[in-house]
């Protein structure tokens, strides 16, 4: 299968809204970084990021990383494109207490508010998605 990182953004992002109206905050908390870092990584490619033609992942090992360092590294590819003005991130990241090891954790560790500041930013990253669709990047 072929990284999709527009399509998995989308997907992850639906799915965490829907666990999230069902307070299934350790899911749609997972789900919402996931969604965040496939939509950076989407724009990335707009800006330069190489991935592999025959799996879509990206080339470099910096570019394999998860939301919670894929947000500082997006500002590498911004800063050097010339239309990556209207796309900079607000620091600090939403995701710096969020890692992907986090799955394995119980459930009872997570909240509505720690699930609500992930959803905030993987809305922010949407907006940013959207923002690339109308700009006709994506």
């Amino acid at each position: 299968m072929n990284a999709d990182f527009f399509n998995a953004h989308d997907r992850h992002r639906r799915d965490a809204d829907v666990l999230f109206s069902h307070h299934r905050w350790a899911n749609a908390d997972h789900l919402y970084g996931m969604a965040a870092e496939c939509g950076l990584k989407r724009i990335m490619q707009v800006f330069g990021m190489k991935v592999n033609s025959a799996t879509g992942s990206p080339t470099l090992h910096d570019d394999r990383k998860h939301v919670d360092l894929v947000w500082a590294r997006f500002e590498s590819y911004r800063s050097g494109h010339h239309q990556g003005t209207g796309y900079a991130l607000p620091l600090p990241s939403p995701f710096d207490d969020w890692k992907a090891e986090q799955r394995y954790a119980h459930e009872a560790s997570f909240d509505q508010a720690r699930a609500q500041a992930h959803q905030a930013g993987a809305e922010l990253i949407f907006g940013l998605i959207k923002k690339a669709q109308l700009d006709g990047f994506i």
